[in-house]
């Protein structure tokens, strides 16, 4: 059995802060994928149900983020759940909005939620780092995670959220790849295909607006002058 555990703040006036984008990512799980309500219990509102017939448990502490360590402790100690088993989403300024990446274990970089997980359970845990961006300079970090998403972020929320969701069954059977596949196919889907193909080189010199340059042409199109004297000397030999 799995838990997820998605990590934010407790009440409406934080629901749209881009500190709770793991709220967020687990509440879009559970909403996809038929899980019971949310019940109060462990200081955190907690839900269960299935992907992909396996037992999954959604926690999201109401202890304020800097506590967070102590619902999933409670959560997983009652539940008997190992920290390979606990995959937590949050939010990471040092990813460009929309990007998402997955690791087992390492620091907590500082991140409030995360450093309370280690304290209680180690660090020996799977996390979703979700992007958010950076403001610029330490001293704005604070005011920039507790405000809300702004309306051109929408777009890619809603993608990377949906993809999440998509992907919800693969991460929780440990398939790392299958579940950022999933994502990319929602945050950069694939483009038509025109019939044609180009080297890759090609294409990225004329997203610039030049012309890529043929090397094997390039090559082959200067005569080789030392041939030419070679020849001429041997017709006198």
């Amino acid at each position: 059995m799995r838990l997820l555990v998605g990590l934010g703040n407790p009440g409406p006036q934080y629901a749209r802060n881009r500190h709770n984008i793991g709220f967020m990512a687990v509440d879009r799980i559970a909403e996809d994928h038929g899980f019971a309500p949310f019940r109060a219990k462990f200081n955190a509102l907690i839900t269960e149900g299935n992907l992909r017939g396996s037992k999954v448990l959604v926690l999201k502490p109401q202890t304020f983020m800097n506590l967070s360590g102590q619902a999933v402790a409670e959560a997983a100690k009652f539940f008997k759940i190992a920290p390979s088993d606990l995959i937590v989403f949050h939010d990471e300024l040092d990813l460009a909005p929309g990007k998402i990446r997955v690791k087992t274990g390492g620091g907590h970089a500082g991140h409030n939620g995360l450093r309370s997980i280690h304290a209680h359970l180690g660090p020996d845990y799977g996390r979703v780092r979700l992007g958010i961006g950076h403001p610029g300079h330490k001293d704005r970090v604070s005011g920039y995670v507790l405000g809300n998403f702004a309306k051109s972020d929408e777009d890619w929320l809603d993608d990377l959220l949906r993809g999440i969701s998509d992907g919800a069954a693969d991460l929780a059977a440990g398939d790392t790849a299958r579940f950022l596949n999933a994502v990319a196919l929602r945050t950069a889907p694939p483009r038509a295909s025109t019939g044609t193909s180009r080297p890759a080189a090609a294409e990225a010199d004329t997203s610039k607006g030049k012309a890529a340059p043929d090397r094997e042409v390039e090559q082959s199109s200067e005569p080789d002058a030392r041939r030419a004297l070679q020849r001429l000397a041997d017709r006198f030999r």
